[in-house]
């Protein structure tokens, strides 16, 4: 009995010296960016400046701090315990590789640009070895991996603050990340912010904040959009402001598709072309002199008219196609796809009517007029100029917010229940007297029609429309390739997941031009990945959750997830 205490003592004597070791390697990682890591200012970033970091040393500097929070949280320090409510290690030994491999990326890039280690300052050297030292010890922590306890009680403005805090610090992260210029640096963003966001679910925090925004589901819908639409007041031009306007559009679409794929489980791959008839559609009828029509219709009409062409789309490619199951359904919306874009790149007025202008387009479309005001002009508002891309971010924002409304009644609704039992089962669910073409006409039109109210704001945002948008895959998003994986890799039948897997999926090839090449291979291989780890997509859903981890639905905690608002049961309860 002693002899086993004893053993006791030394492990937890041992485990104790491991996380103050980890504190130590965190202070030398950051105290490492106050140094300077190389000798000239070509890197970006300009790391040269001594007690001031710049550049990437920031993003060391976020995961060093960062590692030595959950260390002393690790430590059990009076006050920091909320950080981990699920345990530390597994959330220390992400920040701790975070932190690595930003660094380690950071010495070896300036070695590779500026042709040799010999341009790396001694404090380049420090980094490199100072964040390994967090590793090493971190690996070497017993896993604390404990069941999140019911958090205390705080008042209720204590917990609107905190849903508060959380949106404004998002903004802050996801604002750093557009509005990067130089590849390294998005690069560096990408494996802090990747590996910082993992620790925070391996460590519970995620599922608490969840459980906050469940109980004050209004609170959030109102934090979450004031700190979009404060995202055009952060910026000085709209050289960002296009990504994001971009990025909204992409995820929108991604979000419509969403309710055909992850609600009606109806693979489409062609659904970029409801886009392309929203688009062509508000183009006809902008006013554009390029217009086979002579016609000018305002603002309303003119996303009504496309929204309604693409609903009639919908319909008359769903009602003879959507008997169909699986393969042949996919196959079938593939060639819809394909015959969209070569039907649109044939009316030129030579191998068709003089429609669409063929493969030159439907250039010069006018910027949208809404009671005066004019999308196209800058406008101060608050105090603050924005231009014309903040004009049409704002407008996209709102849509997107249709849209969302939409998703969500629309998947709580008796139809949406309806799509879901398709999904799982048509046969048992045409058994049960759900009447299957009906339903999947509906979600194939809903989806339709999602697609081309963006399509009209995408017309007017890119002045021109041509057939080459509109593709399966091609190196320009949104095509259906894109929006297929952005609603995988986001998770599918929840709102967020699309949301989160566009913005990825848009912003990286926008960011590392020099995979522009390489997208579709990327993509296959991040899907594999995912397959293999994570095969309910970033953000999964209840169901999907416990579908694909059946053997560990007994260490599902009994928090609130994202999406659903409902707290899961342990098994067998």
């Amino acid at each position: 009995m002693t002899t086993d205490t004893t053993k006791t003592a030394d492990s937890a004597s041992r485990a104790t010296m491991l996380r103050w070791a980890t504190v130590l390697g965190g202070l030398a990682t950051t105290a490492s960016t106050f140094l300077a890591w190389t000798y000239t200012s070509e890197f970006p970033g300009d790391l040269t400046v001594y007690g001031y970091p710049g550049g990437l040393q920031i993003l060391t500097l976020v995961a060093g701090l960062l590692t030595v929070l959950f260390a002393l949280a690790s430590l059990n320090i009076k006050g920091l315990g909320w950080l981990a409510p699920a345990g530390t290690t597994k959330a220390l030994k992400l920040l701790a590789l975070g932190g690595l491999g930003t660094t380690w990326f950071t010495v070896i890039a300036i070695a590779v640009e500026l042709g040799g280690i010999a341009h790396l300052e001694p404090g380049g050297a420090v980094a490199f070895v100072a964040s390994a030292i967090p590793v090493a010890t971190a690996f070497l922590l017993p896993d604390d991996t404990r069941k999140a306890r019911r958090p205390k009680e705080l008042p209720s403005w204590a917990e609107i603050l905190i849903i508060v805090a959380a949106f404004t610090v998002s903004l802050f992260v996801i604002t750093y990340g557009i509005d990067t210029e130089d590849a390294e640096l998005f690069t560096g963003y990408l494996i802090t912010a990747g590996f910082a966001i993992a620790a925070l679910f391996k460590a519970g925090l995620v599922a608490r904040l969840s459980a906050l925004t469940a109980k004050y589901r209004q609170v959030t819908v109102i934090a979450a959009f004031v700190a979009a639409a404060a995202f055009p007041f952060t910026q000085n031009t709209d050289q960002f402001t296009l990504i994001a306007v971009n990025i909204l559009i992409f995820a929108t679409v991604a979000l419509g598709l969403n309710i055909v794929v992850g609600l009606a489980g109806l693979l489409d791959l062609g659904y970029v072309a409801f886009l392309g008839v929203g688009a062509y559609t508000a183009a006809l009828v902008s006013g554009t002199t390029a217009s086979a029509f002579d016609v000018h219709f305002p603002f309303w009409a003119a996303v009504l008219t496309g929204a309604v062409v693409s609903l009639i789309f919908g319909v008359v490619i769903g009602a003879p196609t959507l008997r169909l199951r699986g393969d042949y359904l996919a196959i079938v919306t593939l060639g819809f796809g394909e015959i969209f874009r070569i039907t649109v790149n044939n009316l030129d007025g030579t191998s068709g009517p003089q429609i669409t202008n063929g493969p030159n387009g439907i250039p010069n479309i006018p910027d949208l007029v809404f009671f005066g005001y004019d999308f196209g002009e800058p406008h101060t508002i608050l105090g603050f100029e924005l231009g014309s891309y903040a004009n049409y971010y704002l407008l996209m924002l709102l849509a997107m917010i249709l849209v969302v409304v939409v998703f969500s009644r629309a998947g709580s609704s008796r139809i949406g229940r309806a799509w879901v039992a398709i999904r799982e089962d048509e046969t048992a669910a045409t058994a049960m007297g759900i009447n299957g073409f009906r339903v999947k006409l509906i979600a194939f039109a809903l989806g339709a029609t999602l697609a081309g109210l963006a399509g009209t704001v995408q017309a007017h945002v890119q002045s021109t429309v041509v057939p080459e948008m509109y593709q399966f895959a091609g190196p320009v998003p949104p095509n259906s390739a894109f929006l297929l994986a952005a609603v995988i890799l986001g998770g599918m039948g929840t709102i967020s997941g699309p949301l989160i897997g566009a913005t990825l999926l848009y912003m990286i090839p926008a960011k590392l031009q020099f995979l522009q090449d390489y997208q579709l291979l990327g993509f296959g291989i991040a899907l594999i990945l995912l397959m293999r780890f994570r095969p309910e997509g970033l953000i999964a859903n209840r169901r999907a959750q416990l579908e694909y981890h059946e053997t560990d639905q007994n260490d599902v905690p009994e928090e609130r997830l994202p999406d659903t608002g409902v707290g899961i049961a342990k098994a067998g309860a």
